[in-house]
This record gives structure tokens, C-alpha cells and sequence, in this order.
């Protein structure tokens, strides 16, 4: 397809608007929708919480003049079928709109080529594919969960910059400055899921919630990897408000008894201990329709996700300070004992926040 410069210009503007989705879509996808007529904008829109109108239903019902054979450029595909809002290609069909340009299939089974399929059989021409990358990225976690069962996976760390995450008696605050624990909140913000092992809980007390920044009411769920059940009943996080699952193998019914009372949720998973973690996220995907996680632990439960091939990204924030010999690493890998048997990363980008480095990293 041969795009113009006015294509990848209307396209750009509607991913800007499926960003404002951000923090508040989950577990739906971000899409952003823009319609131009006689090369004029006449009306945008962007989906922003579940059950609201989606985003080519507010950019029609947003149009300043007719919608008559309008260009409508939009980041996902068109919806066909009905869930808690009509089929947006019924309301395309029904504004007169002439195109259709999406930046990319919908992964949903329940749309994948329907809603394309559903505008064509209308007589609307349509086309896909321009800037695709950018509008699979922002909905990469929407899109790894209906393709593999899977939701994305970023664990965020901070390191001194002899690559230590805490002193030996496990101090850490505050290893970064202000600049980027606020980009922490972001990061936070914008996941379905904060995740956690409960030695972390038990050495940090954490509250893993969102600060400083509106989600739209939205809470991330708050999940903890605690396999024997140790969880305390005092913990600071029933003080903040959200839901907190608990991911365990145990069966202790007074324990569990207990949490639940305090205000946790339970889900016992019987498998082998090497499959866990695996079915732990295949459980977050299917049962929480969970996108995207951000991991928020320590040495062991980072270390088991990474070799376990679990982790999509990697997200490391490097202050300028150091921490000595006997400070705790980042990663628990005991199994690299060769350099052959090495885990390779790409950095993807590097970023200043005042006087820290941020480092994002993919696994190869």
C-alpha cells in the first residue's frame, strides 16, 4: 500500500488519542480514531474506560459536520460483534463513512478479519497497516494475551551502579531519586497487574498501589506469588484500596481463613513446582483478563521469570552510587554456571531521568 504523507498525519493523531487510554482501558485495548472529510479534520475519538462508547462511535458522534463518505482512520480494527457496546461497524456503516484505514487486525477471534469482512460486505473500502508497529506496541499486552494466553511481562528494578538492588540487610530506600520513582507510578498506572513474591512483602512491607497519578477510578490488581502462605494479615497493602490476589500452592485452610478475612483473595494452583509461575500467568490471563504486569520483586522471583523465558522486558533504573560486595544482585540465576549458557539482552532504549539512567532491555 502506498500511503501518503496526509495517511501517516491522520494516523498519528489517532494513536495520540488512543494514548489518553492509557491508564483506564484495561482490559480492553487502546484505540483512537480519527475522521477526515475533503482533507479536513471533522471529529476524533478515543476509547476510555470498558463499557464506554468506543473510539469510532465518539469520533462520529463527535463530528462537527456529515460524515458522508469520510476517511476513518483508526488504530485497531473495527469491532463486529456485540459485547457491552453495539458493533462499531455498524455505526460506521450506518454515518456513511467511504474508508476505512486501521493500523492493524484486531487479535480478538471474535473480530480478526470480521470487522474488516463486515465494512467490505457494506461497500466500505478498507485497508490496513499503516504505522502497525506503533499500534501493536501500545496495545502489546492486548495482543500477546489473545495470541498466546499470555499476558506481557516487564519487571522493573533499581540498581546502584555497581549493580546492587539493596544493601545487605536489605535497605534500599531510596536507591533512585524523585524523577524516577515518579516514572515508577507511570509504569504502575499503566499495567493491569502489579506483581510480587512474598519475600518481598515480608522485607519491604510494599502497598504496590498507584500515587500521584488518576487511573479513572482504576485500581492495578495487586498479585502475590506466595507459594507456602505467608502472608501477613497486617500487611499495608489492605490499607490502600484494590483488590490483592494471592497465588499460592497451599492448602492451609486457617491461614487462608484469615487472609480472606482481612481482605485477600485466594487461588490454590496445583502444579509442579517448575510449571508455577507459567500457570500463574496463564490463570492472570484467562481469569483477570490481565494485559499487562509489571513485576515489582527480588532477586529469586526475578531470576525464576527470566530463566523461565516469562519476561518480556526488562525495565532497570541506575543511579550514580555504589553499594559494595556485599550488597544483594539483581537477578537469583544459579543455574549459569558457563559462558555459554549466558542469558543475551538488547537494550531497546536508554533514558535520563535527573541523575539516574533508566535502561529498558528485551531478551533475545
Amino acid at each position: 500500500m502506498n500511503w501518503t504523507v496526509s495517511d501517516y498525519t491522520w494516523m498519528a493523531r489517532a494513536l495520540q488519542l488512543a494514548e489518553r487510554g492509557r491508564y483506564s482501558t484495561h482490559p480492553n485495548p487502546r484505540v483512537g480514531c480519527v475522521l477526515v472529510r475533503d482533507g479536513q479534520l471533522i471529529g476524533e475519538g478515543w476509547h476510555s474506560q470498558p463499557g464506554g462508547a468506543h473510539a469510532e462511535v465518539n469520533a462520529i458522534l463527535n463530528a462537527k459536520t456529515d460524515t458522508k463518505g469520510a476517511a476513518c482512520y483508526v488504530t485497531l480494527e473495527p469491532c463486529s460483534h456485540t459485547g457491552r457496546t453495539p458493533p462499531c461497524t455498524e455505526a460506521l456503516i450506518k454515518a456513511g463513512i467511504g474508508r476505512v484505514i486501521a493500523a492493524m487486525e484486531d487479535p480478538y477471534p471474535e473480530v480478526s478479519g470480521r470487522g474488516r469482512g463486515a465494512l467490505e460486505r457494506a461497500g466500505i473500502a478498507v485497508s490496513s497497516g499503516l504505522l502497525s508497529a506503533q499500534a501493536a506496541r501500545l496495545n502489546r499486552g492486548f495482543v500477546k494475551r489473545w495470541t498466546t494466553g499470555l499476558p506481557f511481562v516487564t519487571c522493573k528494578m533499581a540498581m546502584s551502579l555497581d549493580g546492587r538492588t539493596a544493601l545487605a540487610d536489605g535497605a534500599s530506600k531510596w536507591i533512585t531519586g524523585a524523577a524516577a520513582r515518579q516514572d515508577v507510578q507511570r509504569l504502575r498506572a499503566g499495567s493491569s497487574a502489579i506483581m510480587t513474591g512474598i519475600g518481598t512483602v515480608l522485607a519491604d512491607d510494599p502497598r504496590l498501589d498507584v500515587r500521584e497519578l488518576d487511573c479513572g477510578g482504576r485500581h492495578p490488581l495487586r498479585v502475590i506469588v506466595d507459594p507456602s502462605l505467608r502472608f501477613p494479615v497486617r500487611a499495608k497493602m489492605f490499607k490502600r484500596p484494590g483488590r490483592i490476589l494471592i497465588m499460592t500452592r497451599s492448602h492451609d485452610g486457617n491461614t487462608r481463613t484469615a487472609l480472606q478475612g482481612a481482605g485477600a483473595e485466594m487461588v490454590v494452583i496445583d502444579t509442579a513446582k517448575d510449571q508455577f509461575l507459567r500457570e500463574i500467568l496463564q490463570y492472570l490471563a484467562k481469569q483477570e483478563e490481565v494485559n499487562e504486569i509489571l513485576v515489582e520483586a527480588g532477586a529469586t522471583l526475578a531470576g525464576s521469570l527470566l530463566a523461565a523465558g516469562l519476561l518480556d522486558e526488562m525495565v532497570l533504573y541506575q543511579a550514580p552510587i555504589l553499594l559494595g560486595d556485599s550488597g544483594k544482585g539483581l537477578f537469583h540465576l544459579p543455574g549459569i554456571t558457563s559462558m555459554a549458557e549466558k542469558i543475551p539482552l538488547e537494550i531497546r532504549e536508554t533514558r535520563q531521568l535527573g541523575r539516574d539512567l533508566r535502561i529498558t532491555l528485551t531478551a533475545l
